[in-house]
C-alpha cells in the first residue's frame, strides 16, 4: 500500500510555531512514528509552502497512489486551484488539520478542499494522520473482501 502525505504552507514549523495550537512535536518525529507503526506501507512525505508546488505533487502522485493524506494549511481557506486539482485526481484523498478549524477564526470555517476529499479529520491533533491511515487501511481491505 502507497500512501502520501502532503502538507501545505507553515508545517515544517510544527514543534516550534503556536505550540498551545498545533503541539510541540516535529512531524518529522511524527512520521517517523507513523512509520514505525505502520512497517508495512509504503509512505511519501512531501511538505511546501508554495501552493503551486503542492498542485503539481497533487498531479504526479494522484493517479497511481492509494491513499493521500492532504493538510493544505492556510490555503484550506483560501485556494479554488487546489480544491479543483484534487477533484481531478483518481486517488481518493482524506484532508487533515490538527487544530479544529471550525472552533477558530471565521475565516478558518471555510474549506476550499473538504468538497472534493473523501472525508475530513480535524481538532485531533496529529493523530488525525493516524486515523486517516486507518482509514485507507480498513477501506482497501473491505474493498478487496469483495473481490
Amino acid at each position: 500500500m502507497q500512501i502520501a502525505i502532503i502538507n501545505g504552507p507553515n508545517l515544517n514549523l510544527l514543534g516550534t510555531r503556536e505550540p498551545t495550537i498545533y503541539g510541540d512535536t516535529s512531524f518529522e518525529a511524527y512520521y517517523k512514528t507513523l512509520q514505525t507503526r505502520y512497517p508495512d506501507i509504503q509512505f511519501h512525505y512531501y511538505q511546501s509552502n508554495v501552493e503551486g508546488e503542492l498542485i503539481n505533487e497533487l498531479q504526479r502522485i494522484g493517479f497511481n497512489y492509494d491513499g493521500i493524506l492532504i493538510n493544505p494549511g492556510g490555503y484550506t481557506h483560501t485556494s479554488v486551484a487546489l480544491g479543483d486539482c484534487i477533484a481531478s485526481i483518481t486517488t481518493p484523498v482524506i484532508e487533515v488539520h490538527i487544530s479544529n478549524i471550525h472552533g477558530r477564526e471565521t475565516f478558518r470555517q471555510l474549506s476550499h478542499v473538504s468538497a472534493k476529499c473523501r472525508g475530513t479529520i480535524a481538532g485531533l491533533g496529529l493523530e488525525g494522520y493516524t486515523l486517516a491511515v486507518q482509514f485507507f487501511i480498513d477501506s482497501l481491505a473491505s474493498e478487496s473482501k469483495k473481490v
